[in-house]
């Protein structure tokens, strides 16, 4: 396995946040190798319990493994929109903490067979889980260019979505979309000669689009963030890392809808929504990586932690 696996980013301020009582329930929601939940045990009483999910395959192999070394921990095969599921197959009313690590892991984009590197040459994949679900290849033979456009431009803030979007379809009629080196190739000469060249590779953010489009990563992140608020016991933390600005927007307006009460329009004399908050932020400006980690793992350039806090019954 490629070293940067052991490489979890943000590592010491997500632990610190997340892990708020050493005999608590808690749920790594994206347990890829498991770098995060090996140091969060390493925190917690023998009376601590861990869920790790994953719909990953080869994440659940090392979950398993895991799970023969340290009897606290248990892995689910499924997607972490399938938390609350998960949590009540354990019988856990509600846990002391939770936390995801979104986007592709070191391993993923190691393996040119999964589809999610223009560094390498693979088939057009991309699937989180690549035993269910389409595959990039077949999800491109029907979506519109505009649609295409949209989604680049949306999910990978790629300015010259439209191009991209068109020189893709066109390869892909011409027969010449087979592999992620086509894709990259096509990006690569979508992109103005004078901007090929300035900070990342010119596939780098479409790659992105295309990952959280096959994996439909934008409502799963709506319906477990809602989720894991509910989940939550008082006191209890939320911790998520992100990688891209519009998943952090996301995350971020939907943590307060729930830090703030009131929802009547400004211009109410008196409250009749009845609204009360139910979360607190713990870390609402995101941490980032420093110049030491990001020298030493560089995919934690672009790492955002947010952290939020569930509120008692007031």
């Amino acid at each position: 396995m490629n070293a940067r696996a052991h490489l979890p980013v943000l590592a010491a301020p997500y632990i610190e946040a997340l892990c708020t009582d050493p005999e608590g329930y808690y749920v790594d929601a994206t347990f890829g190798r498991g770098g995060h939940t090996r140091l969060l045990l390493k925190q917690l009483s023998r009376h601590a319990k861990v869920l790790g999910l994953d719909r990953d395959p080869q994440a659940i192999e090392a979950g398993r493994a895991l799970m023969s070394e340290d009897k606290r921990f248990t892995i689910a095969h499924t997607d972490f929109a399938g938390i609350t599921q998960a949590v009540e197959h354990q019988g856990w009313s509600s846990v002391s903490g939770i936390g995801f690590d979104l986007g592709v892991s070191s391993p993923q984009l190691d393996q040119a067979e999964r589809g999610f590197s223009f560094m390498q040459d693979g088939p057009l994949d991309m699937r989180m889980d690549n035993t269910s679900g389409e595959p990039l290849v077949d999800k491109l033979a029907k979506v519109s260019e505009s649609e295409l456009s949209r989604i680049i431009r949306e999910y990978g803030g790629e300015k010259f979505a439209g191009r991209i979007a068109r020189g893709v379809l066109q390869a892909l009629r011409d027969g010449q979309m087979k592999t992620t080196k086509d894709l990259e190739h096509v990006c690569f000469h979508a992109t103005p000669k004078k901007m090929r060249y300035r900070g990342a590779h010119p596939a780098t953010r479409t790659f992105q689009a295309l990952r959280i489009w096959v994996n439909d990563e934008m409502s799963q992140i709506d319906c477990a963030v809602c989720a894991s608020m509910k989940l939550l016991k008082a006191g209890g933390r939320l911790a998520i890392i992100s990688f891209h600005s519009g998943e952090d927007r996301r995350i971020r307006d939907l943590i307060e809808k729930q830090v703030h009460g009131c929802t009547c329009p400004r211009t109410f004399p008196l409250c009749v929504c009845g609204f009360k908050p139910t979360m607190k932020w713990v870390q609402k400006k995101p941490i980032r990586a420093s110049a030491e980690e990001i020298g030493q793992n560089p995919r934690s350039r672009s790492a955002m932690l947010r952290v939020a806090e569930k509120l008692g019954e007031t």
